[in-house]
């Protein structure tokens, strides 16, 4: 008896010591190519900042400012020969919470059905994350359309890309992910009323994404527009407070080539997109480049990096927890820039309340170190922008906006992300509109609840201080 005893912790432990292994190498693991994509460069054309701004009126009455989907809906409808779109949350999951119905999904595959019915030869390809089915649990209706219509729909593959979270992923690659998924009626939907399979859960479980939201698309004059935002095409986060950059140009077609990296990935032939010459672009004509992944990281750090005395450093943010943003932002206020950040307090989550984390602790840090913080005013929705605008005395200024949230699933190369880094003189139209927007929400300017106090949402709480560190460190968060 002692002898199988002894074999049996033996072979525990040396089952244990696998997965550690697996793990550590997961972590480090390499990613596919063509991610972390750090464009060139381009003269910015007709680049513009299309917002998505929620509040209630002095009235009582909620008011939804929102451009960004009037806007893609619009380049649908002009395209002729190609449509590409990367979107995170494409499904009605969550829509009951709403005050107000937005069938935001549903209008979108109508948009698309009916632009491929206009032009049968036009190439349409969505991409999409599997959330959207849980993860091979359900029937995506919107994905079943689109498909019948003649539109192709790639479903990313995310084993290729890196865990965030080892200490699970080890288990879930060596003993869950290779028996695959089915539908079944076992456990309650973590999104719907439906129902699906353990191993739905146990996917959701290993936290990884293709988190991108973009469209670009050929227009009738042949020049190629692209629009990179923080929004999806989600019934739920509909009236979230939202970003995006949109734009024409060799930079439209840039995306294209970060894009068809995720399609490789996916098993897809990915069409060849030649590389436009960038040519000289002076440092001070207004100028725009594509980044995804770990290059967006890379920038927010060099732009905090080189600002200090003089300089006004602007973030708006759903989520702030990164250790390298965060010591930058403190760095630039000790340099003697002008720092201010809204954050969203991390309360609503589609009907559920949240506990602040991990805004709220690093609010109360940033604070502490002399940083100015708002809250965004949400009620039932989400402030889920995502946009730093940092203004040089020197006459520059620099935007950063996309789908990325500043945390490190977000920022080192665990998500598929992607940014677009605008740069020029302050009049340039889309600086102008970042900082026009963000004083608007800073000062609750026209008398709109867009902002409070950093009181509001005051959270010294050391409990959760450490519990938002513990998550970010490990992995073992949704942040």
């Amino acid at each position: 008896m002692a002898i199988k005893r002894r074999r049996r912790i033996a072979g525990a432990l040396a089952l244990l010591v696998i997965v550690l292994l697996v793990g550590v190498h997961l972590r480090q693991d390499v990613l596919p190519p063509g991610l972390a994509h750090e464009g060139a460069w381009y003269p910015a054309e007709d680049v513009r900042l299309l917002r998505d701004v929620s509040y209630v009126n002095q009235a009582g009455d909620r008011v939804r400012e929102h451009e960004i989907f009037a806007d893609v809906f619009r380049v649908i409808a002009r395209a002729e020969k190609r449509i590409l779109l990367d979107m995170f949350l494409f499904n009605a999951f969550g829509a009951e919470t709403l005050q107000e119905r937005d069938a935001l999904s549903q209008r979108l595959t109508d948009a698309l059905i009916a632009r491929k019915q206009a032009v049968p030869e036009l190439q349409i390809i969505m991409i999409s994350d599997p959330v959207n089915t849980v993860y091979g649990g359900l029937v995506s209706p919107h994905f079943e359309a689109l498909r019948a219509a003649g539109i192709e729909v790639v479903v990313t593959r995310l084993d290729a890309l890196r865990d965030s979270n080892p200490a699970y992923s080890a288990f879930w690659r060596l003993l869950i992910s290779p028996f695959g998924n089915a539908q079944a009626a076992t456990l309650p939907s973590p999104f719907n009323d439906a129902r699906v399979s353990v191993r739905s859960w146990l996917r959701l479980l290993n936290f990884k994404a293709n988190h991108r939201k973009l469209l670009v698309a050929d227009g009738p004059d042949g020049r190629w527009v692209a629009i990179v935002s923080s929004a999806n095409p989600h019934d739920g986060s509909a009236a979230h407070s939202n970003v995006a950059v949109r734009f024409t140009g060799p930079a439209a077609r840039d995306v294209l080539r970060a894009e068809a990296a995720v399609l490789r990935l996916s098993g897809v032939d990915a069409p060849t997109v030649h590389q436009d010459s960038a040519g000289p672009v002076s440092s001070e004509t207004p100028r725009i480049q594509v980044l995804s992944e770990g290059a967006i990281k890379a920038a927010i750090l060099e732009n905090l990096g080189s600002s200090g005395e003089g300089d006004d450093v602007r973030l708006w943010m759903f989520y702030l927890s990164d250790r390298d943003v965060i010591a930058a932002l403190v760095a630039a206020r000790e340099r003697g820039a002008s720092v201010r950040v809204v954050l969203d307090p991390n309360k609503d989550a589609f009907g559920r309340e949240k506990n602040g984390i991990p805004n709220r602790p690093v609010g109360a840090e940033l604070n502490r170190h002399g940083v100015a913080v708002r809250w965004c005013q949400t009620r039932g929705e989400q402030c889920h922008a995502k946009m730093l605008l940092v203004r040089y005395a020197d006459g520059e200024s620099r935007l950063l906006s996309g789908s990325a949230n500043f945390t490190r699933r977000n920022l080192d190369n665990y998500n598929l992300e992607a940014n677009v880094h605008v740069a020029g003189p302050p009049d340039t139209p889309a600086l102008q509109q970042a900082d026009a927007l963000f004083e608007r929400v800073w000062h609750n300017q026209q008398n709109q609840g867009l902002s409070l106090d950093f009181e509001a949402f005051r959270d010294e709480s050391v409990v959760k201080y450490w519990t938002y560190r513990v998550m970010e460190a490990t992995g073992i968060s949704t942040f």
